[in-house]
């Protein structure tokens, strides 16, 4: 056989409509007559909340790794982001951050984040993407896949009104999120389960808007107050982050113990009297709050190893939260989404729409980005207590030490800063953190004193009201 086996190989059906699926859908539009996007919610036009979207009311922020894959699939798509009041912020020259090791120093440019409202980012793309008029919307629910162990061929939607229907494609595309039912759908055509691994730190985080006073509404830095994984106990983190309109959007998370609460009263006392340092509370007593509190505690990093699977069918790729969700504390979902459908548009130009085995290279090939962001998001989960059923393993030990001392070097050494931030961008694997030059620069220190304090400017001080 020549060709993949598909009723209808010039129509994709991608399922989910966020920014993973919108992503996806952008990419398939370039190389078939006709997408289908098939979500339960009806999506916006605007920028407003959604139904399917609850981590849409935490903080989230885009590293430069995904914004780089960003724009190769919507070129200019950061400037119309920042049009619409999203900011760009130099890393680390305008993050205020305490890691475990102590408050880094803010070091020249090196790479940059995108920091915008959910709401705001996901209708941005949408719109960019849904300009295509090869692209439309189907409001339903996916249930199923049609096809065989061999191929998929399509997938069945059930429609509002109870009524299911196929739509048939020469591709699918999972991008349904945390809530994917890829595993079971995948055993109803006889394929085996799926390697599986869950870490779960049991961290639960909320999150409130606050209008940012005003002299601090225009170039204010991100503030982060990070855990200490060696001190022992729940691990408390919080991060005031600058968005559009002048607000900041403020997440609070602790683990097992030391979970934050709902309670709108609690916000500012938790930030000020939990963390690490009082700084974020200390910011937050002259901002006016904008919003209730908002919870979330499905923070579970699981991944499903679909890369390994003894056989994959054709016409079928898992990518996003529905492939690996990672605790979102640290930011990279976003990130690895856009890099996935990167990969998915080389993959299917370099080896042809129609060639057999597409999908399982796709497969394996985004198992590099996903398995890049989860290292870095279960390298400090998997030592809370409860996290996994075993505890961490040697080599995770071994990993964790290596990078403690990197972190503590990244204090007081630009360069490493850099190359940490090289890997925590998700521009660079961490095999450069390996290099002979970053091994010595480890063993040796960090070669400035410890900062005592956060290093804000005087200015920033007085712009939020802190004398």
């Amino acid at each position: 056989m020549n060709e993949r086996s598909a009723p209808d190989v010039r129509t994709a059906v991608v399922l989910g409509g966020s920014h993973t699926g919108m992503l996806a859908a952008r990419v398939l539009a370039g190389v078939v007559d006709r997408v289908l996007v098939v979500d339960r919610d009806t999506l916006p036009g605007d920028p407003g909340p959604r139904k399917g979207l609850p981590q849409a009311r935490h903080a989230h922020m885009l590293w430069s790794g995904g914004v780089r894959a960003m724009e190769e699939l919507l070129p200019g798509v950061t400037d119309v982001l920042r049009d619409a009041g999203a900011r760009r912020l130099p890393v680390t020259t305008d993050v205020v951050a305490m890691s475990a090791r102590g408050w880094f120093r803010r070091w020249p440019e090196s790479h940059h984040v995108i920091l915008a409202g959910r709401d705001l980012l996901d209708a941005t793309i949408r719109a960019q993407v849904l300009a295509d008029e090869r692209i439309e919307l189907v409001r339903a629910e996916a249930v199923g896949l049609a096809g065989t162990d061999a191929a998929v061929t399509g997938v069945r939607i059930r429609a509002h009104d109870g009524a299911e229907r196929i739509l048939q494609a020469g591709l699918v595309v999972d991008a349904t999120g945390r809530g994917s039912g890829a595993p079971r759908w995948l055993r109803a055509l006889g394929l085996p389960a799926p390697q599986r691994r869950e870490v779960d730190s049991g961290l639960a985080y909320a999150s409130r808007l606050y209008l940012a006073p005003e002299d601090a509404r225009d170039g204010f830095p991100v503030v982060n107050v990070q855990p200490d994984p060696r001190a022992g106990g729940p691990g408390r983190a919080g991060f005031l982050l600058p968005i559009e309109n002048g607000r900041w959007i403020v997440t609070l998370s602790g683990t097992r113990g030391g979970e934050p609460t709902d309670v709108a009263e609690d916000f500012v006392p938790w930030a000020r009297e939990k963390l690490r340092h009082p700084l974020i509370g200390e910011l937050l007593e002259n901002a006016e709050p904008l919003s209730d509190v908002s919870v979330t505690r499905a923070t579970v990093n699981r991944r499903y190893f679909y890369e390994r699977m003894p056989v994959w069918p054709e016409n079928f790729v898992v990518l996003g939260d529905a492939l690996a969700a990672f605790n979102p504390v640290y930011g990279h979902g976003l990130a690895v989404a856009a890099q996935s459908a990167l990969i998915l548009r080389d993959v299917t130009h370099r080896q042809g729409w129609s060639a057999p085995g597409l999908s399982r290279r796709v497969q394996k090939a985004v198992a590099r980005p996903v398995g890049a962001a989860w290292d870095l998001a279960i390298g400090q989960d998997v030592f809370y207590p409860g996290a996994t059923e075993s505890g961490p393993t040697f080599r995770e030990r071994l990993v964790a030490a290596y990078v403690d001392r990197l972190m503590h070097t990244a204090t007081g050494n630009g360069r490493i800063a850099r190359r940490v931030t090289d890997v925590t961008s998700l521009e660079r694997g961490a095999e450069v953190l390996l290099s002979p030059s970053v091994l010595l620069a480890a063993a040796i220190g960090p070669l400035k004193p410890a900062l005592t304090g956060p290093p804000l400017t005087a200015e920033e001080r007085k712009a939020a009201g802190l004398g």
